[in-house]
């Protein structure tokens, strides 16, 4: 089988100057030492110029791992029977796949813009999320992701906290004055990563969800945090002193549920952050929109590509978990991983 491995041209620009000019999808589906094990069971694998080089790779460690350059990006797309994107395709992407083609990348087809899930249908594509890869109770490609930006979120937020741009509190606090608070809304495999991870940097920590068997995992996890049930009166109360606000909520296949309208985030401190990491599947506030900006006070951080901001070690997860698939894939063909798809030969799947 014949697989392809074009260069990731999405980014999100208007960021602050510690991120650079924007957060580029540097990541890569696949590490060479991905594609050596896929050459090694007689494959073909395509790989576009500069595909690895944002995470590290350059094209002469795919040469040697056994991978075959192309320089053009309608080639990259057209070689493959499989591609495999990082991130969704654009519609002037999708113009160049051929019919018939199987995609894999995180598609999260739910939240799309106008047209891509038509123009998908239209080519009689095989659409396969990474996001619904594997069961309910164990999606692996989506939990690495998910972990890497559950652990970065102190990072983020202890930056967007910093002045000139936000209100100047240090996360941890000190002797004699007390810590940022972070309130959670999630307590799955990302809410529970952020959750241990602002302890760690010293906050104090909230993690609501509507699941009790999540709150009793995350509380065995993270302990220390303060647990509860999501209703909307503590989503009012806890909301009003948040220093930190993080959207943790994931529907695999589905658009994020709003939890915060707009007369929740007015009621914020000024200068607070909510870090909206439901964002790739609509966002979880009424004001969410990819970028970093403000809005009623509140900085925004809605940001759909986080584990790019690590894109090395982000790309070796990637690799990681998805090979196990790839395998399976290239032996059995692309009913192998129906229950991935949200499209199957141009036909809806069960996640739309």
């Amino acid at each position: 089988m014949d697989f392809s491995l074009p260069k990731e041209r999405g980014a999100l620009r208007a960021l602050p100057p510690w991120a650079g000019e924007e957060v580029r999808e540097r990541r890569v589906a696949l590490t060479p030492q991905g594609v050596r094990e896929l050459v090694a069971l007689g494959h073909r694998v395509f790989v576009e110029r500069g595909a690895g080089e944002g995470a590290g790779f350059p094209d002469e460690e795919y040469e040697r791992a056994g991978a075959r350059i192309v320089y053009t990006q309608e080639e990259a797309y057209r070689r493959g029977e499989v591609v495999l994107k990082v991130g969704r395709p654009s519609l002037e992407e999708i113009v160049l796949l051929r019919p018939g083609t199987v995609l894999l990348g995180f598609l999260h087809l739910a939240a799309a813009e106008s047209g891509v899930l038509e123009a998908l249908e239209a080519k009689g594509l095989t659409a396969i999320g990474y996001e619904l890869l594997g069961t309910p109770e164990e999606r692996p490609v989506l939990k690495a992701m998910s972990e890497i930006a559950g652990r970065l979120a102190p990072q983020i937020a202890g930056r967007l906290l910093e002045a000139p741009q936000g209100p100047g509190i240090l996360l941890s606090g000190l002797p004699g004055i007390p810590p940022a608070d972070v309130v959670i809304l999630g307590a799955g495999v990302l809410g529970r990563a952020a959750a241990k991870a602002f302890l760690g940097a010293g906050a104090s920590v909230y993690l609501l969800d509507q699941d009790l068997k999540a709150l009793e995992r995350a509380a065995q996890e993270a302990a220390g945090a303060v647990t509860a049930l999501i209703t909307q009166t503590r989503l009012e109360r806890y909301t009003a002193f948040a220093d930190v606000l993080v959207g943790a909520v994931a529907v695999p296949g589905e658009r994020t549920p709003i939890l915060l309208t707009r007369s929740l985030l007015e009621r914020m401190r000024p200068g607070s952050v909510l870090l909206d990491f439901a964002i790739d599947q609509g966002g979880v506030a009424e004001t969410s929109r990819p970028g970093i900006y403000q809005e009623l006070g509140v900085t925004h951080f809605c940001v759909p590509n986080v584990p790019a901001l690590v894109p090395r070690t982000a790309s070796h997860a990637l690799t990681l978990h998805l090979l196990p698939y790839l395998k399976e894939l290239g032996e059995k063909g692309p009913e192998a991983l129906r229950a991935g798809a949200y499209l199957f030969r141009g036909e809806k799947g069960g996640e739309l």
